[in-house]
């Protein structure tokens, strides 16, 4: 996951931003998982505790063991419902989803790396405010342009000292910092697929120059753009079995 690696046994349930570079680097033959992902909007309707959405979008991984028997029927159900057609059935499916990532914080979990394990009180947090999920809304869609704090507060309707202010207190990040971890998620994806160049990349993703680019990369990978896709491209392919019938399988 980016910067760190986990491993996971049978029965465990492992939540983490997918906007950063993930991948599966080796796997047991008789590997079967279940996998969702669920789109910004829904993330900070979350009641989390503080730490662990701020952390969630820095690139941590929250794992936990704490699964049940219940979660291979509910993702089964989750599956068919989202797929359906039906608004409401799909609807369900997410509030349930929310609902059983919630449930998380009752039980021990770490988020990795170095993160021992912890088990939250449980008291209620209030939701991410509905300006922060705006201001998200409109970084997600335009952070490959040039943006600034006055263009997002035109967009959440709010004067750009408040924004900035509202954006750290929920996420624990500066609306700059945000902005560049999208970037750095959209060039380390474009590096890993595409053949462009290493500028046209730098360009791509928002920066304004290859040295910036460079400098915001090295600070979150560890190493160069170039030596990144190098060290990805490199990896030997993981052979997975074949796909279950349906779409949602579990470990």
């Amino acid at each position: 996951m980016s910067s760190h690696d986990v491993t996971f046994s049978e029965g465990d349930l492992a939540l983490f931003w997918g906007g950063q570079p993930h991948w599966l680097d080796d796997a047991s033959d008789d590997l079967i998982y279940a996998g969702c992902h669920l789109p910004l909007v829904h993330f900070f309707r979350l009641r989390l505790p503080p730490d662990v959405q701020a952390r969630l979008m820095q690139g941590a991984t929250l794992l936990t063991q704490a699964t049940d028997e219940s979660d291979p029927i509910n993702f089964a159900r989750w599956n068919i419902y989202a797929r359906s057609g039906d608004p409401m059935k799909a609807s369900l499916a997410v509030d349930e989803l929310l609902l059983r990532i919630e449930r998380i914080r009752f039980s021990p979990y770490g988020l990795l790396p170095d993160s021992k394990y912890v088990t939250d009180a449980g008291g209620l947090d209030q939701h991410t405010s509905p300006i922060v999920v705006r201001i998200c809304e409109y970084i997600a869609d335009n952070f490959r342009e040039e943006i600034d704090s006055v263009d997002i507060a035109v967009a959440a309707d709010i004067h750009p000292k408040y924004a900035m202010t509202v954006f750290k207190k929920s996420t624990g990040m500066t609306l700059n910092d945000y902005i560049n971890l999208l970037r750095l998620s959209y060039a380390q994806a474009m590096l890993m697929r595409d053949e462009a160049s290493v500028l046209a990349i730098a360009m791509e993703s928002g920066f304004g120059s290859l040295s910036a680019f460079n400098k915001s990369f090295r600070k979150v990978a560890g190493m160069a753009p170039s030596d990144f896709r190098r060290d990805v491209r490199g990896r030997p392919p993981v052979q997975m079995p074949p796909p279950a019938e349906t779409d949602i399988s579990y470990i």
